[in-house]
């Protein structure tokens, strides 16, 4: 498990993560953050039919799994599989979670992403224009 995400589980309480399937890769969740994203999709209009579709994929299969004292995580078979991990993982942070991909996955959606980020245009400016006069370093 990645060290920003063992200090995460240090909280009371919180010896375990909530892993669920999202898109080809399994996403891990320190439980307060689980409990966030409950709260978020709770919040949507719950006759919504895509609204109805994601809480019961990520809810169906989401799994509360055990910390070991050397933040080591057992997956379910279950999970494993659904999302083609053997024995070998790419793990990677992704803000508020960390997901397990298998290789092959990740590079694919690699290639796709940078496909499509060149194919679209984000209107995202970086670095960030300079605002106020003093940023030209002139007066």
């Amino acid at each position: 498990m990645p060290p920003p995400f063992r200090r995460a589980l240090r909280e009371p309480g919180a010896d375990h993560v909530v892993l669920t399937l999202l898109d080809q890769c399994l996403a891990a969740y320190p439980p307060a953050e689980w409990v966030r994203l409950e709260e978020q999709l709770a919040s949507l209009p719950a006759f919504s039919k895509p609204v109805k579709a994601l809480t019961r994929a990520l809810a169906s299969r989401a799994v509360d799994c055990a910390v070991d004292g050397q933040g080591r995580v057992l997956l379910p078979q279950v999970l494993r599989a659904a999302a083609s991990l053997s024995k070998e993982a790419v793990v990677v942070g992704v803000l508020n979670r960390f997901e397990v991909w298998s290789p092959e996955a990740w590079e694919s959606f690699l290639r796709d992403s940078e496909r499509i980020l060149d194919d679209v245009s984000l209107d995202v400016h970086w670095p960030p224009p300079p605002t106020g006069p003093s940023s030209t370093g002139k007066p």
